[in-house]
């Protein structure tokens, strides 16, 4: 069973890698943005044709938000034909698709919504403790907008589909808010972070884990073309980028005057959405995945970098 992975040198992608020894039974191919440039179809249809993968996990995305702005082109070459290539070329090859999504396809329309979010206790309502997958994607910026557009040319090429949208991604590798704090923890006594978004950090290796369950399944079993589509996936829980933080340095022993600001004390070129708690029942259900809670996992690895 051949598993091919674009974007082998992201967070995601070097998670998969970690966890590939686990799954001997998969023929892992990972290869990164040199070796496959998703935005080339020669250089897919070639990558494709050579080792015909049952599985493509696609793990490519152009993740700059802010720069984003200032380069839509670049962001929607990437995100939205690039996502278009691979799904053609999984048509093509019968492969079936799992494709990286995010939370920035929602925005200040859920967040501002009453039904979903008490602004005074910063918490979820209890009747609505995250964004479903029929929840109508609103992107507030060019990169939740390229994004939302790879989810729609792979919807519109190939029915052998799974969307799984995400949020907040940290991990031991590459660069991250979990190292970005410990860094400027090092550099400095005080530190301010945003304290009015909500959202649920993900540990890079549980979604790594939760995608080869995926696969896993559907080598095992039959599957039914009504379970292809858009999941949710994240850590359990919810929590604030200032929240965050406090747990990432009260877990490291580290002592810094840590000071929750407002986000328009932080502007920046991307709008971030305020409240982007995905709820994740859908892929708890169907793919029978137990979910660690966010301190749990950060802890897990904490203990790796």
């Amino acid at each position: 069973m051949v598993v091919l992975v674009t974007g082998s040198n992201g967070q995601l992608g070097q998670a998969l890698q970690a966890l590939s020894d686990r799954y001997p039974f998969f023929q892992f191919v990972f290869c990164n943005s040199k070796e496959l440039d998703i935005t080339n179809k020669v250089n897919c249809k070639a990558i494709f044709e050579k080792y015909t993968p049952d599985f493509c996990i696609n793990t490519a995305a152009y993740t700059a938000v802010d720069k984003a702005e200032s380069d839509p082109e670049k962001a929607f070459e990437i995100n939205a034909n690039g996502a278009e290539n691979i799904a053609e070329s999984c048509k093509k090859h019968n492969t079936i698709l799992l494709h990286i999504s995010t939370d920035f396809v929602f925005d200040a329309y859920y967040s501002n919504n009453t039904a979903y979010y008490d602004k005074e206790l910063r918490l979820p309502l209890k009747s609505n403790l995250g964004l479903t997958e029929t929840d109508v994607p609103f992107p507030a910026g060019i990169y939740g907008l390229t994004k939302l557009q790879g989810e729609q040319a792979v919807q519109h090429t190939w029915e052998k589909h799974f969307i799984i949208r995400t949020s907040w991604v940290y991990s031991e590798f590459g660069t991250n808010f979990l190292k970005t704090m410990l860094r400027l923890a090092s550099e400095r006594d005080t530190l301010s972070v945003v304290d009015d978004q909500i959202g649920t950090p993900t540990y890079a290796m549980d979604l790594a884990e939760a995608l080869l369950q995926m696969i896993l399944s559907c080598t095992s079993k039959n599957i039914l073309d009504d379970l292809f589509g858009t999941y949710h996936f994240s850590n359990e829980g919810n929590c604030s980028w200032y929240d965050f933080a406090h747990e990432i340095f009260k877990e490291k022993g580290i002592t810094i005057n840590l000071q929750p600001i407002p986000t328009t004390s932080y502007p920046t070129p991307a709008k971030r959405p305020q409240y982007s708690v995905l709820d994740k029942t859908k892929i708890k259900e169907v793919f029978a995945l137990n979910i660690q809670n966010w301190k749990v996992s950060l802890q897990d690895c904490l203990q790796k970098v």
